[in-house]
């Protein structure tokens, strides 16, 4: 696996072992190609990050910092490896936690990010209402922390999975790639909870 474009192009990161599904050269490159400018110089928050390829995509591609999340500390050892080897650390914060905890720690801190990437476990059977992925379009702290007009990209299994909640997301994209499917989502300016 390779960073695809931008300053840190062409540079080789390294993927946990026991990861077993990180977001391909191919899905990445259509993901970023659909994204376009808008990455440029947003806040990144790179959820369930693995490699960290999506936060060190984003970073190479002009992103002005991205923060790395993921509970296995394996994997927050290799996102750092890699950060390193793409000479992005000073753009770079890496947090090893639970994701709702981070989330919860984030909000409180006062973070706020343009351009949320997310790959959770897939749900145990296509169009399982549990999909974990579908759970965290509903996290209240997720919310709080997406800056207005701020989009979250969402990795799922393809297929049957249900439709994100119009009262939160207006859905920009709805693709499939194998069996991926990525939506791109943006926040409505009403769906922050008050607090």
């Amino acid at each position: 696996m390779r960073i695809i474009a931008g300053s840190a192009g062409g540079i080789p990161i390294k993927v946990p072992a026991d990861i077993t599904r990180p977001t391909t050269d191919r899905v990445r490159e259509a993901l970023f190609s659909m994204l376009g400018d808008l990455v440029v110089g947003t806040k990144v928050l790179d959820l369930f990050a693995g490699s960290g390829s999506l936060g060190l995509e984003s970073l190479s591609r002009g992103a002005s910092h991205a923060t790395f999340v993921d509970q296995n500390r394996n994997a927050c050892s290799i996102i750092t490896e890699n950060i390193k080897k793409a000479r992005l650390t000073e753009a770079s914060t890496v947090k090893q936690a639970p994701i709702e905890r981070a989330l919860d720690h984030l909000r409180r801190s006062g973070e706020t990010f343009d351009l949320v990437f997310a790959d959770p476990p897939y749900a145990e059977k296509a169009g399982a209402t549990d999909d974990p992925a579908f759970g965290l379009l509903d996290n209240e702290d997720l919310l709080a922390l997406m800056a207005e007009g701020g989009s979250i990209v969402l990795e799922c299994r393809a297929g049957k999975s249900r439709a994100p909640s119009p009262e939160r997301w207006n859905l920009l994209r709805d693709r499939d790639y194998g069996g991926t499917r990525i939506l791109w989502l943006e926040k409505k300016s009403h769906s922050c909870p008050a607090r």
